[in-house]
């Protein structure tokens, strides 16, 4: 919900990546179809394609 308010926010290599909330969970047109799924060390969101950066 945090990351909803945002709108974007900076990806570790500079880009910035795009959050949106509108219609379900989108980041950089990925949509999130598995949020929070917790393993031994850190959380899981599933998406529906691969993210490219740049």
């Amino acid at each position: 919900a945090d990351l909803a308010k945002l709108g974007t926010i900076t990806s570790i290599e500079g880009s910035p990546i795009k959050i949106d909330c509108t219609d379900g969970f989108e980041v950089k047109n990925a949509t999130v179809i598995a949020p929070d799924i917790e393993a031994d060390n850190g959380i899981i969101h599933v998406i529906d394609t691969v993210i490219l950066m740049g």
